[in-house]
């Protein structure tokens, strides 16, 4: 032990009785130092331990209006990644600032979702806007249809949708069911195209029986420009309780089922046409493609 540090401890008492009253005199460590002539630091902080510093010795904190902000939102029962988001700071400063106040109530799950999507919201609509322009942009680039272009569309259409023939059950008879009002509106602009009468095509609907059935009939009717009196009987869908359908609502209309008469030639001349196109489009030298 040094002789100076010898000679404060022989009157640590004395000494911690004026700097204590110093202290509360509102004078600063350095002014107690030059004060009592006491230049060893440890001491210096022993001698007034307990004894708050004058409020004019404390530096201004730039995160004290955050802390306090965050202390009042905690308050009103935010969680720490919402105080994060809404103040913009990080999750361990957030916690040390609010740590000694009570958790709030655990959020229910809608209210997990609904704070989630409220983060999702600004991404959700920029996707949603680059999805619009996309779609935009390719339907301004199709523009007017040729009938040639008419003509193979009509057939890929139905390729894909429409009912095959088979070498195990021949039905050549041409078909179509869809629950896309659009592709019924194509598939019928193609008849028109290929020179099929109205009064050789035949319309029913096909509908679950715990849908609006009358609604769904008028709804198609109206799609096709005929009277609800020319559609054929209605199918109707058995419901099968224990399967989670997502086609319920106000606008499930269920399927129409757009039927040719006589039809064999003209499901020879689509099956011909497709071979067409698998042919060209399979051709090496792209010639066929243009």
């Amino acid at each position: 032990m040094s002789t100076e540090t010898s000679r404060y401890a022989a009157d640590f008492d004395a000494l911690r009785e004026q700097a204590v009253a110093l202290r509360r005199e509102g004078l600063s460590l350095r002014q107690i130092h030059d004060r009592l002539k006491v230049f060893n630091n440890d001491l210096l902080h022993r001698l007034v331990k307990g004894e708050p510093p004058p409020a004019w010795t404390k530096r201004p904190n730039a995160k004290d209006d955050l802390r306090t902000k965050a202390r009042e939102l905690r308050l009103q029962g935010l969680t720490y990644d919402q105080i994060q988001l809404e103040l913009g700071c990080s999750k361990s400063s957030i916690s040390l600032w609010v740590r000694d106040l009570p958790k709030p109530p655990r959020r229910t799950r809608e209210r997990a979702s609904e704070i989630a999507k409220r983060g999702w919201e600004p991404t959700l609509r920029r996707r949603e806007e680059e999805r619009r322009n996309a779609k935009e942009a390719a339907a301004a680039q199709i523009g007017e249809l040729s009938d040639r272009e008419l003509m193979i569309a009509g057939v890929c259409l139905y390729w894909a949708e429409g009912t095959k023939d088979k070498p195990h059950a021949r039905r050549e008879r041409v078909t179509f069911v869809n629950s896309d009002p659009t592709m019924i509106r194509t598939f019928v602009r193609w008849l028109d195209l290929v020179g099929i009468e109205p009064e050789r095509r035949t319309f029913y609907v096909m509908v679950h029986e715990n849908a609006d059935v009358r609604a769904a009939e008028q709804h198609w009717a109206d799609l096709v420009s005929i009277d609800v009196s020319e559609l054929g009987k209605t199918t109707l869908k058995r419901h099968n309780p224990k399967t989670v359908r997502k086609n319920v609502g106000e606008d499930y209309r269920g399927c129409l089922v757009v039927r040719v008469r006589n039809s064999a030639d003209l499901y020879r001349r689509i099956e011909g046409a497709w071979c067409g196109i698998v042919g060209a489009a399979s051709a090496p030298d792209h010639q066929n493609r243009a």
